[in-house]
């Protein structure tokens, strides 16, 4: 079996990846950056033929270029776009073998519940749930012809912990991710369709960098509740997508994989 290295989007060279999806098709939305990015990256390092699914038509088609994949716009609330993106694969490759659903915003209107209005409730919810019901109801039926395939969704930590920090309907979409990815993996699961909940804790991306340059103090509140004492990097989740992809995870299912530092773990942290 033959090795390659990983690398991050800093250029530091990672732990190297086994070829454990060779031949296989990965759909990955909100590819363009952050998490998305370097899964892409991991995903084509371990022999994908990856999908970079995107809104963002300039930071998409760089991704699926740097990866030798193929970039498909798309708005993820939107069913018909949802569905042209996974036709595309199955068009393109031959087969959908793993969705990586991902896309998702946390805007700062989504604040505390007494200061949240309606629309940015919904807006929250239609790209971070509603996208996902999408993507999965697109997926599924490419799966259940080969017999086989992986969904990964992102949810978060927060969808199993409470915060006094709200962004309310980020927490609720997360959960509801969470409770579906169940529901999904037990409905499939004799039929060899695998869905996962990824849990990360705070990941160090453009979206979070920008949400805490606002708020300095908010970003003070959040790491001193992780064990390890720092956020965790875009690509520490993307190895965890491509373990829950690939045959190694072939018992793993209907579940919350929670790559969190510890977060949900811990009471008391180390100083």
């Amino acid at each position: 079996m033959t090795e390659e290295t990983v690398t991050s989007s800093e250029g530091s060279p990672q732990t190297p990846a086994c070829r454990r999806l060779v031949g296989r098709t990965a759909v990955i939305t909100g590819a363009g950056s952050g998490i998305g990015l370097a899964t892409a990256r991991r995903l084509a390092a371990e022999g994908a033929h990856v999908v970079c699914g995107d809104i963002d038509e300039t930071a998409g088609k760089k991704a699926a270029e740097e990866v030798g994949g193929t970039f498909v716009k798309v708005d993820v609330t939107d069913a018909e776009q949802v569905e042209a993106l996974f036709k595309t694969a199955y068009d393109t490759y031959g087969s959908v073998d793993v969705a990586f659903n991902n896309a998702g915003i946390s805007p700062p209107d989504d604040d505390s519940i007494l200061d949240t209005g309606l629309e940015a409730w919904k807006r929250v919810q239609e790209v971070n749930l509603t996208s996902v019901y999408l993507c999965c109801k697109a997926a599924i039926p490419y799966m259940r012809r080969q017999g086989k395939g992986s969904i990964i969704n992102t949810a978060s930590f927060v969808a199993r912990m409470g915060a006094a920090t709200s962004q309310i309907s980020y927490t609720a979409s997360k959960g509801g991710v969470l409770a579906m990815s169940r529901e999904l993996g037990v409905q499939f699961a004799r039929e060899g369709i695998r869905v996962n909940a990824l849990c990360p804790g705070p990941v160090n991306t453009p979206l979070l960098q920008e949400l805490f340059a606002k708020d300095p103090e908010r970003a003070a509140r959040r790491l001193v509740h992780i064990p390890v004492g720092r956020f965790a990097e875009a690509e520490e989740l993307a190895a965890a997508v491509a373990f829950l992809a690939s045959d190694d995870s072939s018992f793993v299912n209907a579940t919350d994989f929670l790559v969190d530092g510890g977060i949900s773990g811990a009471y008391v942290t180390p100083l």
